[in-house]
């Protein structure tokens, strides 16, 4: 059986899994902690809904690079938006260490297991690309051909 053929289905699934968990995640903590946070909660609602989005629009087809930039940008903004707000704070929303437990840490892993395999499946789609293309031919230069003229 070729693997390559089905390489990009699995990463298009498995993408659209780490999407749909991380869209859980938040909509878990949304209805859970968050909802009432000013700006934050809505954040957190944006975040799900994206997020599930997403990953439904991945498991319809093979996406195009739009699309895939798409999710990338979310989980970077999740990332982001994770990273602010255990360091200088995002909306005067602060938190600390690896807290709700274990939600961050599952979240944490969600999106960087998104962005690891949408970069893999760039690295896979450019390589077929490049293995579709048609190489370039060389110019054959007329050669001088010697005749010896009939005798």
């Amino acid at each position: 059986m070729n693997t390559q053929r089905l390489l990009v289905p699995t990463l298009r699934s498995a993408t659209a899994a780490t999407l749909g968990a991380s869209g859980f995640i938040h909509a878990q903590l949304y209805i859970d902690e968050y909802r009432f946070v000013h700006i934050i909660g809505p954040l957190f609602l944006l975040q799900a809904s994206a997020s599930f989005a997403l990953a439904a629009l991945l498991l319809m087809g093979t996406p195009p690079l739009l699309l895939r930039a798409a999710a990338a940008g979310v989980a970077l903004g999740a990332l982001g938006g994770f990273t602010a707000s255990r360091t200088v704070g995002m909306f005067g929303f602060t938190e600390r260490g690896l807290q709700p437990a274990p939600q961050a840490v599952l979240s944490l892993v969600a999106e960087t297991g998104t962005l690891l395999l949408l970069a893999i499946w760039q690295v896979t789609e450019t390589r077929q690309h490049r293995a579709a293309r048609t190489p370039l031919r060389t110019p054959t230069w007329n050669r001088a051909t010697t005749r010896t003229p009939p005798s």
